[in-house]
């Protein structure tokens, strides 16, 4: 009769420490330590993000991608051979995101106090932030307390970072397994709203979607002849294109007044409006901006939570890029 008490307990023991560890997340963390960190990190992020637009979405990507792998732990930053951002679902996320980690990484530490002190994980919740509030979005309380990971590999990334072809069903799978709910799936996509994408993602949605169509007839079919122009059949890789085409380089609610006109860039974006289960939430969001920003800022705590090392778990790392 003891294994299903011993089953219990464990998880029992298995539910506390999964709820401890987001539970020891606190605002005031570095209060004692480095009391100035976040405004150590808003001054590298500003300046990086007036010399560069692709600093907001290349820093929220990252954010986004390093919680959905190992959880927020820093992981996607570790430069080692085979290493998670060698993944091909990894490859594209611009330098920019890392950039901006580093540089915030070289400020805090220029403080004597803080030296060493403030982890990667820490900083990249913090400029992720940072930058939706620099892109004209919301601004918000980081919970901060996150260790960073030593482990980082290529094999840890397949089949948890969600895909352009993903349906509803797909998309809230993933989600539900990081504790995130539908909402929190789709106030999260609006990121997109300062995102861009490779044509090579959504090339199958212009050009032979199906031997009935060779556009999908989800997509809004002048929007389908404008992608057209700008992804030619033999484009160069590196050409981006916006996914939000109306008001790219600003964090609102546009991305779901896009996705109610058939102007959703991925199948994952669009199946938000075409599927009944999702679609209502789509429309208060594209009606009420405030709606979207409330939503956005309860799934972004949340995906900060994800997986977390806390208390003596993983390390302060010295050098983003590598373990101590």
């Amino acid at each position: 009769m003891e294994t299903p008490n011993f089953v219990f307990f464990s998880l029992l023991l298995l539910l506390i420490s999964t709820t401890l560890s987001s539970a020891q997340l606190t605002r005031s963390f570095y209060k004692n330590v480095c009391p100035n960190v976040e405004q150590l990190v808003r001054s590298a992020v500003a300046q990086k993000f007036q010399q560069t637009f692709v600093t907001a979405p290349a820093t929220l990507r990252l954010f986004f991608h390093d919680c959905f792998v190992r959880g927020c732990d820093g992981s996607i930053m570790l430069a080692n051979s085979n290493s998670e951002k060698d993944h091909p679902d990894d490859i594209s996320l611009a330098g920019g995101g890392f950039d901006t980690v580093i540089k915030a990484k070289a400020a805090v530490d220029k403080d004597p106090k803080c030296r060493n002190k403030v982890s990667c994980a820490d900083i990249l919740a913090l400029a992720t932030r940072d930058v939706v509030n620099l892109a004209g979005g919301p601004s918000y309380d980081v919970e901060l307390g996150r260790r960073d990971g030593r482990i980082s590999t290529i094999a840890s990334v397949r089949r948890h970072l969600p895909h352009p072809e993903f349906n509803l069903d797909q998309l809230n799978s993933m989600f539900n397994v990081n504790g995130l709910s539908q909402i929190d799936m789709i106030a999260l996509s609006g990121a997109h709203t300062i995102g861009f994408s490779h044509c090579n993602r959504f090339s199958k949605r212009i050009y032979n979607f199906s031997p009935r169509g060779r556009i999908d007839p989800t997509l809004n079919l002048q929007y389908a002849f404008q992608l057209r122009q700008m992804c030619p059949l033999k484009v160069d890789p590196r050409i981006a294109i916006d996914m939000d085409p109306v008001s790219p380089q600003k964090f609102d609610n546009q991305y779901f007044k896009n996705l109610q006109q058939g102007k959703g860039l991925f199948t994952s974006d669009q199946v938000l409006f075409t599927d009944a289960r999702s679609k209502a939430t789509v429309n208060l969001f594209a009606s009420n901006e405030g709606a979207f920003q409330k939503a956005f800022v309860d799934a972004i705590t949340k995906l900060g939570r994800v997986g977390v090392k806390t208390g003596n778990q993983g390390e302060i790392r010295f050098d983003c890029t590598r373990p101590n």
